[in-house]
């Protein structure tokens, strides 16, 4: 029951019609989902996260600024709960979004050993890329790392899909491995198109690129 209160009042639940009166107006589910932000249950933490994230997609603003208060002093499920709702935007690189979760910066890290192995590659195989953050500042730094790829479509132009790596905090002086292996098999949600991907690693925000593979 207490899922049903997030996920009945969503404005942009997947499986039923949108509400337009909460989609023009979050705030009357506000009061709801702060009084459910630090439940018990993951299952409805969760629901209140996509909510959050259904109010991101229309009210960017007043997703930012729930998230800035429920930040302040949060328990590392409501941190979880928070990047989860805000990830439309942090995927697309929204200054504002960033700076809540403490990664608006720029960082000064050297990005080294980039891979995109095979550089060649069929529908149905997997590519891995990897690349290496090396901070050679006498400061910690913290970085959202999220992994960029522009998908050929059957048009022959290309569309990004941002993957979710990690948020790190890298030590003065210090080298981390990032990586994700793509499966190049066909999906109900994304077809595979012959053509360039080019790959970009995305810190705080602000893209990279890594090189690219060719799709045959």
């Amino acid at each position: 029951m207490r899922r049903v209160v997030s996920e009945g009042t969503r404005p942009r639940l997947p499986w039923a019609p949108r509400l337009p009166a909460f989609q023009n107006n979050p705030q009357l589910a506000l009061p709801l989902l702060d009084a459910l932000k630090d439940d018990p249950s993951s299952y409805v933490r969760r629901s209140v996260a996509n909510h959050l994230g259904d109010i991101a997609k229309d009210h960017p603003e007043l997703a930012v600024g729930t998230a800035r208060t429920w930040l302040q002093g949060a328990p590392a499920p409501r941190e979880a709960l928070v990047r989860h709702g805000l990830r439309f935007l942090i995927k697309r690189g929204d200054a504002a979004a960033l700076d809540a979760l403490g990664v608006g910066h720029a960082v000064a890290l050297d990005v080294r050993a980039a891979r995109v192995l095979p550089a060649r590659a069929r529908i149905g195989d997997k590519v891995r890329i990897e690349a290496e953050l090396h901070n050679p500042t006498p400061q910690p730094q913290r970085v959202l790392a999220d992994l960029k790829v522009h998908y050929v479509k059957a048009h022959g132009g290309t569309a990004p899909k941002v993957f979710k790596l990690q948020t790190l905090d890298i030590p003065p002086g210090a080298t981390v491995a990032v990586g994700k292996t793509l499966s190049l098999q066909q999906m109900t949600t994304r077809t595979h198109y012959p053509g360039a991907h080019q790959v970009e690693l995305v810190l705080n925000g602000r893209p990279q690129p890594l090189g690219q593979f060719q799709l045959s």
